[in-house]
């Protein structure tokens, strides 16, 4: 984890987007946090995956360990302890922080929107990269090679996180609101659960152009990530279009009281 310092910065930027429309900025104020300093690994992931002591169902209720994939959702990419874990709902990258919380004592959640952006900017003013500056950073559809790849293998951002920018895709915990940048609160914003879809990955991935890599562009979750799913109903842990998205954990340096932690865990997880 990397401690990052609570500040104010201007959230959206002024550059160009692909679209050739620009992203509104406004100036908000975050407290402090932990960030994993890399993509949750498949060797951080299956210490969750694999615990015996945890229930597999598809019903989430309690502290429950994601079902197996009937098929393989890296397709063909790795599995190695180094590789991040892909192909996960929200709601499972969401019970994989219930369980550390219930391993450590500690509040583990997905990082908002705004925590997101603000870890990704570090202290810059984020312009957009050219696509050989990119390749220095971050994996995309110019350097990947069509797969995903170990986590830390490109250059860390100034606050010492990697693999922010490309390599997959990561959730955040926020539904994706198209006016975000003009509603948010200006202090902690998060914009909370209202329907499945869509909620906000950031971020972009190995499957993505340059333009789609800046740290403030942000990706509404679509049904179509899941579409091929047979099963009825379809899955809420795994995503079998989804090969692009993965997630880092944050923890508030102020922790919620318990009765606020089993609050939070269920607006997510109900």
């Amino acid at each position: 984890m990397i401690a990052i310092p609570g500040g104010k910065f201007q959230i959206g930027s002024k550059s160009i987007m692909a679209d050739n429309d620009e992203t509104p900025t406004t100036e908000i104020e975050l407290s402090p946090f932990w960030m994993s300093e890399h993509e949750i690994t498949f060797g951080e992931w299956d210490l969750y995956f694999n615990d015996a002591s945890l229930p597999q169902s598809k019903n989430i209720d309690g502290v429950t360990r994601a079902t197996p994939q009937y098929i393989d959702l890296t397709w063909g990419m790795g599995r190695d302890a180094k590789h991040p874990v892909n192909s996960m709902s929200q709601q499972a990258t969401m019970m994989y922080c219930k369980w550390l919380y219930s391993k450590t004592g500690f509040f583990y959640r997905l990082p908002t929107e705004a925590e997101w952006e603000y870890a990704c900017k570090a202290g810059t003013n984020s312009p957009t990269l050219e696509p050989e500056a990119l390749k220095a950073v971050g994996y995309f559809k110019d350097n990947a090679d069509g797969k995903f790849h170990y986590v830390k293998e490109k250059k860390p951002n100034e606050w010492g996180l990697y693999d922010m920018l490309g390599n997959l895709s990561e959730w955040t915990i926020d539904q994706y609101d198209p006016a975000y940048y003009t509603t948010i609160n200006k202090i902690d914003p998060i914009t909370n659960p209202a329907s499945k879809y869509p909620r906000t990955a950031r971020g972009g991935s190995f499957q993505d152009n340059a333009t789609q890599l800046r740290c403030s562009n942000r990706i509404p979750s679509d049904a179509k990530w899941n579409q091929r799913d047979p099963q009825i109903p379809k899955s809420r842990w795994w995503l079998t279009d989804g090969m692009f998205v993965g997630f880092r954990v944050v923890r508030p340096v102020k922790q919620p009281t318990k009765e606020e932690v089993e609050k939070f865990y269920d607006r997510y997880l109900k």
